[in-house]
């Protein structure tokens, strides 16, 4: 089981230090190979994606991928910012289904913004098309003026493309998804206004032929947005494209509570996957040891069970995420009157306690 760590950037080493330390508290063997990414890629190869990286992930069964991003990038051309790297991954390795569980944990009903009756078992999966729509549209492009920036520029645009495959897929996995669970799937589009999602929409609903058991129905993106404050328990698994999708998973991390306990999958037609978690770089916390590692943790939970084929692994560390939260340690951005604050490392010592304890 070869993995490729890729930390990243900002908490990315942080966090990934803890994921790397719970799984070598599992009785199974591993081996992982580190490799820069990122900005501090771009710092030591002059590129968010050596050619080195890549191969590593190219040749890996899974990688385990911290953040990227800081602000001191932000003045660079694009294809050499940070987050150049995640999209080169994704297109380098086909990696077109992004699954995101938003789930709330009981202890941390208390730990959203929602009203608890709102909150209390929620249980969704947001299933994001990751290789299409307007992030990698073509053509792309924008006019600008000749010494390549913005000042004096009359026009920027971005094209919003799909494939019929791509949606027929990505569609299939969310179908399959939802047999495994409560049989439901949300399509969210905006059909009414966008040509690309009338055609989205189309796909959607030949290929939802096939899976008769499954119910489905669609939503435009702007109500799914507010029924996901509204109502969120109404939904099972959503899935939608790549930009709406990026939306949508961060607004739901944030009924769980945090968004630093989202893990989240990102996998290829042959379960090669890169998992991470569903945050940033955060650079602001960087380096205070404060970071939240849980999603993190649960993102290496999700990379056994799709990709190593390790459930019952994926399992225990879900328990004793479970366990430790339920002794009531939590980090800053879960903290609340009553609980134990604790920093980055204490988490993951507390997660790798509880699993010895299951033995």
């Amino acid at each position: 089981m070869k993995i490729a760590v890729l930390p990243g950037d900002g908490i990315g080493t942080e966090i990934v230090a803890e994921a790397v330390k719970v799984l070598n508290a599992l009785d199974l063997k591993f081996e992982m190979e580190t490799a820069l990414v990122g900005g501090a890629a771009y710092d030591a190869h002059g590129h968010p994606l050596p050619e080195a990286t890549l191969n590593l992930a190219k040749a890996s069964d899974a990688i385990l991928f911290g953040a990227v991003g800081d602000w001191k990038y932000d003045t660079l051309d694009r294809p050499l910012r940070p987050e150049q790297a995640i999209l080169g991954l994704r297109k380098n390795l086909g990696l077109f289904a992004n699954f995101r569980p938003a789930i709330c944990y009981k202890e941390l009903v208390n730990a959203s913004s929602l009203k608890p009756e709102l909150i209390a078992g929620l249980d969704i999966l947001i299933i994001r098309e990751l290789t299409g729509d307007i992030y990698f549209g073509q053509p792309r492009g924008r006019r600008v003026s000749p010494d390549g920036a913005f000042a004096g520029a009359e026009e920027a645009f971005d094209t919003m493309r799909y494939t019929r495959p791509e949606i027929e897929r990505i569609a299939r996995v969310a179908f399959e998804a939802a047999r495994k669970r409560s049989k439901r799937v949300t399509s969210v589009d905006k059909a009414n206004v966008l040509e690309t999602f009338q055609f989205w929409k189309d796909i959607v609903t030949e290929v939802h032929k096939d899976y008769p058991d499954v119910a489905l129905d669609h939503m435009y993106v702007d109500n799914a947005a507010m029924q996901l404050v509204k109502e969120p328990k109404r939904f099972d698994v959503v899935v939608t494209g790549n930009m709406f999708g990026d939306i949508l998973s961060d607004e739901a991390s944030m009924l769980t509570g945090s968004i630093g306990m989202l893990p989240s999958a990102s996998l290829n037609a042959s379960n090669q996957g890169l998992y991470e978690p569903s945050h940033g770089s955060a650079p602001d916390i960087a380096g205070k040891g404060v970071a939240n590692p849980l999603a993190t943790i649960l993102s290496a939970a999700m990379m056994l069970r799709f990709s190593l084929n390790q459930e019952a692994a994926a399992v225990r560390i879900e328990d004793a995420v479970k366990k430790v939260l339920a002794l009531g340690l939590r980090t800053g951005d879960i903290y609340s009157e009553g609980t134990t604050q604790v920093g980055t490392a204490q988490m993951g010592d507390a997660v790798v306690k509880a699993l010895s304890a299951q033995h």
